[in-house]
């Protein structure tokens, strides 16, 4: 809360940025499903919000969702399911390592591979190797 009264969003955005706050809104979201072990919570059209921090990336899902039990295995893949990713690491952890390391994607990647897909361990190792 912003000491003396009420909040101007022009305020609010200029101590975010003071503070290495970014906002940025994902748009045409269809859907957003959270699965536990024995649930699926589905959320279709939510509103996104992702806040980063000091490069951490905390994602904001806002709706009311359908919570429904999971079926059978692991996985069971849903009429609208996406194809699965190509295999590698993820590419927030590469953009990631990317950013902190300021390597390139192909950099990035190899590291993670090298450091059995651990992003902080990834960081140091590219790091660490230019002081040897």
């Amino acid at each position: 809360m912003i000491p003396g009264g009420g909040r101007d969003p022009r305020q609010m955005q200029m101590m975010m940025r003071r503070l290495g706050m970014k906002t940025e809104e994902v748009r045409d979201v269809e859907e957003v499903i959270v699965r536990t072990k024995t649930k699926e919570h589905v959320f279709v059209a939510p509103e996104v919000t992702i806040l980063t921090v000091q490069g951490i990336r905390t994602y904001q899902v806002v709706g009311n969702p359908e919570i429904r039990p999971r079926g059978p295995g692991p996985s069971t893949p849903t009429p609208s399911a996406a194809p699965l990713p190509p295999s590698g690491p993820p590419e927030e952890d590469v953009r990631l390592v990317m950013e902190q390391a300021n390597v390139s994607h192909e950099e990035a990647v190899e590291a993670l591979q090298a450091s059995n897909g651990e992003p902080a361990e990834a960081i140091l190792k590219i790091l660490t190797r230019g002081s040897r």
